[in-house]
């Protein structure tokens, strides 16, 4: 029997990439402090944030597979988690504007019952247009920067912001999907990888 998996996020996008590689899962977003700051390696910090929220939630449900996500935005050493108003938000599109910076998201899931578990991490490259102010109203017109980490969606007129990327485009989502899908395999859960981005 496939075990249920929980989703340790709240992420609409995370549950909706799930929800295409048709698995059974719930989501039971986690509660804990996460790294906000670059101490060590972009990837180690988001491999660090998702095994929080991993951990945290199995401790709940230590029967079920449990995935924790985190994912951010990194120009040079500098990180953008997600803005708490639009004139941060604003000052992180500005930064990016013209420029590429990297998408990673860490990845960490864990079985608590079965003491399985297993953290890695995805990285993605995105090149911005050369944005004007005017652009970034625009932008913020069509979409609420306020829930994501860069103050952008790829998924949401990215094309507004977006000259061109490389690696996975659910990476820069939030969830990639095809690496999430073959880690999941060990623990049981075979998932099937739909075609389109």
């Amino acid at each position: 029997m496939t075990p249920e998996i929980i989703l340790a996020s709240a992420s609409p996008r995370r549950r909706e990439i799930l929800e295409r590689l048709g698995l059974p899962f719930r989501v039971h977003p986690a509660e804990v402090e996460e790294i906000a700051s670059l101490d060590s390696s972009p990837e180690d910090m988001v491999i660090e944030n998702a095994r929080l929220k991993s951990e945290a939630v199995a401790a709940i449900f230590p029967g079920n597979v449990v995935l924790g996500a985190d994912t951010s935005v990194f120009l040079d050493r500098r990180v953008f988690n997600k803005p708490k108003t639009l004139e941060e938000a604003s000052f992180m599109l500005g930064q990016l504007s013209g420029n590429k910076h990297a998408v990673l998201t860490g990845l960490c899931i864990t079985w608590k019952e079965r003491a399985r578990k297993w953290c890695g991490s995805v990285r993605s490259e995105v090149v911005f247009r050369s944005l004007t102010w005017e652009d970034v109203r625009a932008y913020f017109e069509k979409v609420d920067p306020l829930d994501k980490a860069g103050a952008y969606g790829i998924q949401e007129e990215g094309e507004r912001l977006i000259a061109s990327y490389t690696g996975s485009y659910t990476n820069i989502m939030g969830l990639p999907m095809e690496e999430t899908a073959a880690a999941l395999e060990p623990f049981g859960v075979p998932a099937s990888v739909q075609s389109g981005k």
